[in-house]
């Protein structure tokens, strides 16, 4: 459950918060964002309720209440505006200057010779007006003092205590050297100027707050990415409702309203198109720039963009069930969350506070000890309170957190938690399911050996296919498209094949070995077969009874970005291994298309888990990449399991991080994300601990020997500074980007290999067992320069005007041209694109 907590400023509140609720009985894990001001609980509501955490909260001094979901999805569409709080800030900050300049005149004008009125050199008057300007200027930054006092009273010390204990110090010694004055000369006795310390009562807070209002406006920032993700989402949208189009808000959205789309618009929830097209960019949930093309029966995610058509689409999902609330929400958690690395930082600043107050009080003794003089000793022990910084440690973590899944959000990788950024970094090898995340996970035809007209061959394996719900049938299918002869009497064998009669004609269409049971003799494309086969295809072979008519190549084709996923990683010095449930041969050919360190095959679903088991005894920290059911336990198993965004929600929501378009050049990505933030939080915790090492000594007065002292004033800029560079040094994240390695020439736009036609002279024997030789000349293509094709829905209009000319006929966008066979005339091709809208220009 989360809580929103006031009052937190330091590292050391945060702390104390976490401890105070840690305490508490039916409490199992408690998660504190200084960042956002909120608290992650895991508890059991049978042993402790929420009002109880509130209490536990409210006895260290501070307030929390519980954020419900109908809360926190208000507060992400009302998002508050931070500039008011910036602008109070910074109006308080130049008037704590101009009171503290004016101070600064009155105290140090008579050392620095400046032109001052006679008045201001009597000790007497000179303090009194300090102290008059001094007393506005605490009052301005009296949250300081109140806030310091009171974690003091419940013995949570923090940040605020430091600085309101360094101040009153510099206060209480100021009055009592003014008394002193007003005694000496109620006494009758002449006084010389005195060393009052009201000015460092008033330059401590007010250089806190420069670095503090610097602090706020770069905190302000490492939250961006989760800001343009909320203001992403539209605040209006057109629906039909009884027969009319109307505006209204998005909150208002209903599953099953049917909602207009037009272009240039933002989708305004996720649902299923119903009726035209658009081209929508997504970059938003894949960080793929290139637009998409959709059409009925495709689904839209809300807040992407329109860039072409309009459409309309029926409401699936609404509020806090749209993907992108799931993805602010897997942000804002992966945030908010800890990662590993940073409880040593918790550890110390949980007693940071109290040790620098005890090292403060020994301070000030030593120094009265030594003759040094109670202003020597009150200025080094000032020094030493005002210097300590628990704000810096406390930032070295979250900040780097928070602006690196930011920014894997912006990048199509969603962090679930720290931890699992913090693992990303140490990983040294990745297993691949090789179905649907190496491969397109689609069958397709990609080489054809025939003996007579390759297309005939084709089609009559088609008619007798388009019977089957295979998905070897449909990738024959689908590769002959146009209309196909019926077919009848239809026959499966399992394991086998599938006949049919087309035309008249018995057709088989099966494996070797059936062929072989039939007597048809498929030796003179068995080299062919053999070829196919090592290079991972799945062979098979269409007969007219004893008459061999073709052989078919058929694969699920890897996808283009897979070779060079692959080699990136392997770059990176993580070794690759492949899971998959295809035999030695195949998945070997495949492999060493790859190039992957290993492969594993013929796996069932659950031997996956058993290879990561034998990785991780070898001392390998593995990450697993899967999109399917049967890769949920795997992904479970592994030190952090990457689920592709297209698989299914049981292996999404089994994964440590999702990424959000299928590419898996994404795996390496979130390596280098994970290394990049985890070498950023090392910087931050080593500057934090390097500036407390060094800081706190200096200001104690450890080089007083050598001449070197820590003014307080040059103490507190200092203090303000070095959380300043902290949550600047984890801005620079921001910059981080992923260079991805070229997918490469061998894949076309689409993914798919060429496919390969062979023709192969037969000596076949017929139905009636007379020799007959077949011969044909290898088919020969022709490619037509096409004018006006902009997008993949452009694409399908040309093919399907061409597909009637040539059903095996290819359109390539990138190229702007479609590939078709060299018998059809010219004309008629010219007239079939200049119909669907389109130009032939060569």
């Amino acid at each position: 459950m989360t809580f929103d907590v006031k009052g937190m400023t330091c590292a050391a509140c945060s702390a104390h918060v976490e401890k105070s609720v840690r305490k508490l009985e039916g409490v199992s894990d408690v998660a504190v964002s200084l960042l956002t001001n909120s608290m992650e609980v895991q508890f059991d509501p049978a042993a402790v309720t929420p009002d109880a955490i509130c209490k536990a909260v409210a006895s260290g001094g501070y307030s929390a209440s519980p954020r419900g979901e109908a809360a926190a999805t208000a507060q992400k569409a009302e998002r508050p505006d931070h500039s008011a709080e910036l602008k109070a800030m910074r109006n308080r900050l130049i008037a704590s200057f101009a009171l503290l300049i004016a101070l600064m005149y009155v105290a140090m004008g008579h050392m620095l010779h400046l032109p001052m009125p006679a008045a201001l050199h009597r000790p007497m008057f000179n303090g009194l007006i300090q102290l008059l300007l001094v007393i506005p200027a605490i009052v301005i930054n009296r949250h300081y003092f109140v806030n310091g006092f009171r974690a003091l009273f419940h013995l949570a010390p923090n940040m605020n205590s430091l600085i309101c204990v360094g101040a009153t110090a510099g206060l209480g010694y100021s009055l009592a050297v003014l008394l002193g004055v007003a005694l000496k000369l109620d006494a009758g006795e002449r006084v010389a100027m005195a060393d009052y310390y009201f000015d460092a009562s008033v330059m401590i807070p007010t250089l806190i707050s420069v670095g503090k209002y610097l602090e706020a406006k770069a905190k302000g920032r490492t939250s961006e990415a989760i800001s343009r993700l909320v203001d992403l989402a539209p605040r209006k949208a057109n629906v039909i409702r009884d027969g009319v189009e109307m505006e209204i808000d998005v909150s208002a959205l209903a599953v099953g309203d049917v909602v207009i789309v037009r272009e240039g618009q933002t989708v305004p929830t996720d649902g299923v198109i119903l009726e035209g097209h658009g081209s929508l960019d997504q970059s938003m949930l894949t960080g793929e720039s290139v637009p998409v093309d959709l059409s009925v029966g495709d689904e839209v995610v809300g807040a992407t963009v329109n860039r072409g058509g309009s459409f309309t689409f029926r409401a699936t999902k609404v509020g806090e069930d749209t993907a992108l609330q799931k993805i602010v929400r897997l942000v804002e958690a992966a945030a908010n969350s800890k990662a590993p690395i940073s409880r040593l930082a918790d550890r110390v600043s949980g007693v940071f506070v109290p040790v620098v107050m005890g090292i403060a009080l020994v301070t000030f003794i030593v120094w009265l000890a030594i003759g040094g003089g109670v202003p020597a000793a009150l200025k080094h022990a000032i020094a030493v309170l005002v210097i300590s910084c628990p704000c810096a440690l406390g930032l070295a973590t979250p900040t780097a957190i928070m602006v690196g899944t930011g920014k894997g959000a912006e990048l199509g990788i969603m962090i679930r938690s720290a931890a699992s950024l913090e693992m990303a970094h140490s990983i040294d090898c990745v297993t691949f399911d090789k179905t649907g995340t190496l491969t397109q996970g689609q069958m397709r035809l990609t080489g054809v050996n025939a003996g007579i007209d390759s297309g005939e061959a084709l089609r009559l394996a088609a008619a007798v296919e388009k019977l089957s719900t295979h998905p070897i049938a449909a990738a024959i299918v689908a590769a002959a498209g146009g209309d196909l002869p019926p077919a009848s009497d239809y026959e499966t064998l399992p394991g086998r094949g599938v006949a049919a009669t087309v035309e008249g004609r018995r057709i088989q269409v099966g494996k070797a070995g059936w062929m072989a049971e039939l007597g048809v003799d498929t030796a003179p494309m068995t080299a062919w077969a053999d070829e196919m086969a090592a290079s991972g295809a799945t062979v098979m072979f269409a007969a007219e009874g004893r008459r061999l008519l073709a052989g078919f190549a058929l694969a699920d084709t890897l996808r283009p970005t897979s070779a060079a996923a692959v080699a990136d990683l392997n770059g990176l010095g993580v070794r690759t291994v492949m899971l998959t449930g295809d035999n030695d041969r195949a998945a070997k050919a495949i492999g060493n298309q790859l190039g992957v360190s290993e492969v594993r095959a013929q796996l069932l679903p659950q031997d996956k888990q058993d290879v990561i088991a034998d990785l991780q005894s070898q001392g390998k920290k593995v990450m697993m990449v899967g999109d399917g059911i049967n890769d949920a336990p795997a992904l479970v198993k592994a030190d952090l399991g990457a689920a592709v965004g297209q698989g299914t929600d049981v292996a999404i929501e089994s994964a440590d991080v999702v990424l959000m378009r299928d590419d898996p050049r994404l795996a390496a990505g979130v390596i280098r994300l994970g290394r990049a933030v985890i070498r950023n939080i090392k910087q931050n915790l080593f500057w934090a601990f390097f500036y407390n090492l060094i800081g706190i000594p200096i200001a104690a007065g450890a080089l007083s020997g050598l001449g070197i002292e820590l003014n307080p004033m040059i103490a507190a800029a200092a203090m303000s500074m070095s959380s300043v560079c902290v949550v600047t040094n984890a801005l620079r994240l921001r910059g981080f980007h992923l260079d991805l390695p070229d997918a490469g020439p061998a894949a076309s736009a689409d993914g798919a290999q060429p496919m390969v036609m062979v023709h192969t002279e037969l000596s076949t024997v017929d139905s009636n067992d007379n020799k007959t030789n077949i011969k044909e000349d290898n088919t020969m293509k022709k490619t037509v320069k096409i004018e006006g094709m902009m997008c993949q829905m452009c694409v399908k209009h040309v093919k399907s005007a061409l597909s009637a000319l040539d059903p095996n006929v290819e359109v390539s966008l990138e190229n702007k041209c479609a590939t078709v066979d060299e018998s059809v005339a010219d004309d008629a091709i010219v007239a079939a694109v200049k119909e669907a809208g389109y130009e032939v220009v060569a």
